[in-house]
């Protein structure tokens, strides 16, 4: 199987990618390399993917390309013959979309699009694609189900997830195209972004700076392991599905206050946080808790990595990858 992976330098592209070519897929990936974050940390992931490549096989293929670029994606799409597409490329980050719009517009909204319309220009019958927790907005019945209302986003770039579901629903209605969305609850892990908390609290727990607690850190988050991702991604590539449209919850359905997940940090670390507790931020929610009935129903997969666990894994990687 030869499947497209968009975002292949990112978190979850590049981890997804790398199980995928353990099972003997043939991977082409794209990647802008996009400075939001530290690109040294991308380039990485992709010299990861590099060593399945060998004199006498080369599995992985990756290209510069910005799939905003509506010409090369056409270019692409006709030089190669895809059986799947992963569209896991996007601008990230809650915060960053209220000081940044417009790289959301056109990254999330128009990106998605010359995927989506790509794919299904060349006859290719299965899509799938990252959505997000954020979609639930501030809906304060728990756990989340893919059910519950997801209209009144409260961050654009929840707004920008959730278009992206309408229009795979109305691309699936009319030609007939099997998407996907898997709306992600808060991920970690080795090989995760910078910007995120586990690296934010990790680097400055270590270095003992100050680190900022959002609500106090009274927050639920619904923490996910990136092999529990990985893992329910790849049961949905080998899966099938009579349904034209769907989107599924993929989280740990198991939310941990804030505060005991910096607590956690602090026991395996064996150093204790400064920690300087501040209000909610705006476009923020008080609790993301994923329910994965569906996905448990109709691809038999669940999580399996405790927070803890995760945790330590996430920790050794740290300490190999950062401390020199």
């Amino acid at each position: 199987m030869k499947i497209l992976i968009t975002g292949v330098a990112g978190f979850i592209g590049f981890s997804v990618a790398k199980r995928c070519l353990e099972e003997g897929f043939e991977i082409v990936g794209i990647d802008n390399l996009s400075n939001y974050y530290d690109v040294n940390l991308k380039i990485a992931r992709l010299n990861e993917l590099e060593k399945f490549n060998k004199s006498e096989s080369k599995p992985f293929t990756f290209e510069l390309l910005d799939i905003e670029n509506r010409e090369r994606v056409d270019a692409l799409f006709a030089k190669e013959k895809f059986d799947l597409v992963c569209n896991f490329a996007g601008q990230a980050g809650v915060r960053y979309s209220i000081e940044n719009p417009q790289a959301y517009i056109s990254t999330n909204i128009q990106g998605f699009f010359n995927i989506l319309d790509a794919t299904t220009k060349s006859n290719i019958k299965r899509f799938i694609y990252a959505s997000s927790s954020s979609v639930y907005g501030a809906n304060k019945d728990i756990p989340y189900r893919e059910t519950d209302k997801s209209e009144r986003p409260v961050s654009l770039y929840a707004a920008t997830k959730k278009a992206n579901e309408l229009f795979a629903y109305s691309y699936s209605s009319i030609y007939n195209i099997t998407t996907i969305g898997l709306r992600f609850f808060t991920v970690y892990g080795p090989w995760g972004r910078p910007d995120m908390s586990p690296f934010l609290f990790t680097s400055a727990i270590k270095e003992g700076r100050e680190i900022k607690v959002f609500n106090h850190g009274e927050m639920l988050r619904d923490f996910t392991y990136i092999d529990d991702i990985v893992g329910a991604v790849f049961s949905i590539i080998n899966g099938s599905n009579d349904s034209v449209s769907e989107v599924y919850n993929v989280g740990n359905s198991s939310p941990i206050r804030l505060n005991d997940f910096i607590t956690t940090l602090e026991r395996n670390i064996g150093k204790q946080a400064i920690r300087h507790n501040m209000p909610m931020q705006s476009g923020d929610v008080l609790a993301t808790w994923a329910d994965t009935t569906k996905l448990k129903r109709d691809y038999d997969f669940q999580p399996e990595t405790s927070l803890n666990d995760g945790i330590k894994k996430y920790l050794a990687w740290y300490n190999e990858y950062y401390i020199k």
